[in-house]
């Protein structure tokens, strides 16, 4: 099932989905084409939907047996039609970077596939580790090509607003980038719309390159981006790509049961009481399709015209088939509605 390459120019691209393995991502859609993978996680050591505590803590045999569990997804993501791979230079501190570079260079093409990967987090301590300088801009994208052996990136992300560094000097180093030939586009994630017009009108009134795409958090349990960001996006074509559409795992878990790792206390910091009726009826379609709770969640977000590609995690191969097969759930209007109707507003969240 051959994907083709995401469109990152000024029109936006057919829906595709992202899996993110906690995160690395896929994303195939046998309806509209195209496909995205996406690493994450910050304070575990997590290859291509593998996670495990750093090799500081690990023998090394135990590393060396993750990292070739790691490849073997993402060649069977690539077998899948899966093209487009995003991580980023904070995800264990470079060495995600690293493996997805090395499996790439094994198995396809560099013509044939996509890479987006970011930066903002620190990478090591000093005054300089953190941010979105021109020094910071001009050092993390030397070490990311060099991690993922290649000589440009096609998608770069600024992974969170950077307060204490002037817009105009962040935009003008991307630009340089661009000019360069090391970075072929760029998009922003987790931050306010305002924010996100603000940059891009810097860059448009310079001459500089925007953004043209978003990475977001859209879920059935947390939709606060539909007020302000989904509509700007909309009316300026900008590329959605949110991630977490299964809102941290918490569709997998019974009822009630707060998630005790990493990911867990994140999912219960925003979690509501309500949400749990949401939870309730993804529950109730889940054995009505005969399909799991994920892929229910999953064929919602990918119910939404204006989403491009949503990161999805998988730790195990049969996870990415799993994400691929909710393009075959087709919900109806009412079931829809039905799985939106307890929403109730969330204090925004991510952009710390």
């Amino acid at each position: 099932m051959p994907g083709n390459v995401l469109r990152l120019g000024g029109v936006k691209p057919p829906q595709t989905l992202t899996c993110t393995l906690f995160d690395p991502a896929i994303c195939h859609d046998s309806r509209k084409s195209e496909a995205v993978s996406h690493w994450a996680n910050e304070p575990r050591y997590l290859v291509h939907g593998t996670s495990f505590p750093s090799p500081a803590r690990k023998r090394q045999h135990g590393r060396s047996r993750r990292v070739t569990e790691a490849r073997k997804i993402i060649k069977h993501a690539l077998d899948l039609g899966i093209n487009f791979f995003d991580t980023a230079n904070y995800y264990s501190l470079g060495e995600c970077e690293e493996i997805l570079g090395r499996a790439l260079k094994d198995y396809a093409s560099r013509d044939d596939v996509v890479i987006a990967t970011k930066l903002y987090y620190p990478m090591h301590n000093g005054a300089n580790a953190k941010g979105l300088s021109r020094k910071a801009i001009f050092v993390e994208v030397e070490n990311s090509l060099k991690r993922l052996q290649t000589d440009y990136i096609d998608l770069y992300i600024i992974h969170r607003w950077d307060y204490t560094t002037p817009i105009e000097e962040t935009m003008e180093a991307l630009n340089d980038l661009v000019r360069m030939g090391k970075v072929r586009y760029i998009g922003a994630s987790a931050m306010y719309a305002w924010q996100f017009v603000k940059a891009n009108a810097v860059a448009k009134e310079h001459g500089w390159t925007q953004f043209v795409s978003m990475q977001d958090m859209i879920n059935l349990i947390y939709r606060e981006e539909e007020k302000e960001m989904i509509p700007m996006c909309q009316y300026e074509n900008i590329a959605l790509t949110p991630f977490s559409p299964l809102a941290h795992g918490v569709f997998n878990k019974p009822l009630g049961s707060p998630r005790i790792d990493n990911c867990g206390k994140l999912q219960n910091e925003y979690i509501l009481e309500h949400d749990q009726e949401i939870i309730k009826r993804v529950y109730e379609l889940s054995k009505k399709y005969q399909k799991s709770t994920s892929q229910i969640a999953l064929a919602w977000v990918l119910s939404k015209s204006y989403i491009t590609a949503p990161l999805v995690g998988a730790s195990k191969i049969e996870y990415l088939d799993e994400a691929v097969d909710a393009f075959n759930i087709y919900l109806t209007q009412e079931e829809i509605e039905y799985l939106e109707e307890p929403y109730i507003s969330h204090i925004q969240y991510g952009f710390r």
